[in-house]
């Protein structure tokens, strides 16, 4: 009977070891995505600047690609072993934290605070977040084989839909638990994540049929995989990626605010931005399966976000929305928008890479591509912070509405490179 059960059931259920674990991995580390819910209370609590603080947020990303850049080969050789990393790195970033702000309450601008805050959720949490992204997604694509961009916008949709399940509990936690509740939350949370993404580190399996190849012959290097279509392609796609996580930072990043110039609620539509965060991973990644040149959708979305972006630019929306329906529903549909548009690059991006390239070295590839990830962590809020400093010193909204010239030259830019640089693949 065992050997029965070994053959079939849940142990070759592609669900069970593909969809469910790879949803508890990404619904577990998209939560960093609600930094803006408590970044303020940390800098109160631990007695500093909130643009201080902000460096720990934009660590945890530069660190996410960093370590999946360089731990791609980890991710590609034993995804039990990167899986369990990333459990335990996340959940230990985010107990570190905990502690450091606990600290940190009693010792009010200390700078050991500010760095171990720096080491636990930038570097520590961002190891965690990079090998816990990267680690289902080839499974994911092995058992999928057929819907490929419908398997991995199912996960990556988890990454995005994390924020709006996540961000109403972490308010109730924050306003429920007294005296110290920003590390309480911290340190409850740590638990609670650290067993919903080990139960995936426990479940996620490769198919018992894929033969993962260990020889140079049938796995090259990492460049001679780039090397097999123009070098021109590889930058292509890992430039516009770039600048689509960027742009997507630079408005995300100030959206809270930006609502606030609107006089809108900034507890509801963050929530709702979340859902089609994750919605435009599921949408435009379901979407490039049915199209014949994957790179079709980042065209798409780079078309939507100019054409939304100008719309407010030229109508100088943020500024004169208050008070104006259509005005504020043209921010609002921006807002939207972008979102969706960022979910859709991250969930295509190992789809498009796999079309391109091939299945054998895509764990290392799309953990390489990820890097721009990791660069776009460190430019995109805090240019953004710059803009908004320099152009929004006597009106506030005046800078936000100066962020959307460079995203609007930022977009257009990647539009251009995916017409140019990345060519259709004629193989597919």
């Amino acid at each position: 009977m065992a050997s029965v059960k070994s053959k079939g059931g849940w142990r070759t259920n592609k669900w069970i070891r593909a969809a469910i674990p790879a949803l508890l991995l990404h619904c577990s580390i998209g939560t960093v995505y609600c930094w803006s819910t408590f970044s303020e209370r940390i800098g109160d609590y631990i007695g500093f600047s909130k643009s201080s603080v902000e460096w720990a947020f934009s660590l945890a990303i530069f660190f996410l690609g960093m370590s999946a850049a360089f731990l791609g080969n980890v991710v590609e050789k034993d995804i039990h072993k990167s899986s369990l990393i990333a459990s335990i790195c996340f959940a230990l970033g985010m107990a570190g934290s905990g502690f450091f702000i606990w600290y940190g309450g009693s010792h009010q601008s200390s700078v050991f605070v500010l760095i171990g805050l720096y080491v636990c959720y930038g570097l520590i949490m961002g190891i965690g977040l990079g090998t816990g992204y990267l680690s289902p997604v080839k499974t994911l694509m092995l058992w999928f084989k057929d819907n490929k961009g419908l398997a991995t916008g199912l996960a990556v949709a988890g990454f995005g839909a994390a924020k709006a399940i996540a961000t109403p509990i972490m308010e109730w936690m924050l306003n429920n638990l007294g005296d110290g509740a920003i590390y309480k939350m911290f340190v409850i949370l740590a638990v609670f994540y650290f067993v919903l993404m080990f139960v995936g580190h426990l479940l996620l399996k490769k198919p018992d049929d894929w033969h993962e190849p260990t020889d140079a012959s049938e796995k090259p290097g990492i460049m001679a995989v780039i090397k097999t279509r123009p070098v021109l392609n590889y930058i292509g796609i890992w430039l516009m990626f770039y600048l689509n996580i960027t742009c997507g930072l630079m408005l995300i990043s100030q959206e809270k605010y930006i609502l606030k110039c609107l006089g809108l609620s900034v507890v509801i539509f963050p929530v709702i931005s979340a859902v089609f965060n994750a919605g435009g991973r599921l949408g435009f990644s379901a979407a490039g399966d049915k199209c014949k040149d994957r790179n079709t959708i980042y065209k798409v979305i780079f078309i939507v976000s100019i054409v939304t972006t100008a719309a407010v630019v030229l109508t100088k929306g943020i500024v004169n929305g208050s008070g104006n329906m259509v005005l504020t529903a043209l921010v609002v549909v921006l807002i939207m928008a972008v979102n969706a548009g960022y979910g859709g690059g991250f969930s295509n991006v190992p789809t498009l890479l796999s079309d391109h390239y091939g299945m054998s070295s895509i764990s290392a590839l799309h953990g390489i591509t990820l890097s721009a990830w990791g660069f776009a962590g460190l430019t995109g809020n805090n240019l953004a912070s710059l803009i908004v400093n320099k152009f929004g010193a006597n009106n506030v909204a005046e800078g936000y509405q100066a962020v959307l010239y460079v995203t609007l030259a930022l977009y257009a830019v990647a539009l251009v490179l995916s017409f140019v640089f990345v060519r259709p693949n004629k193989n597919k």
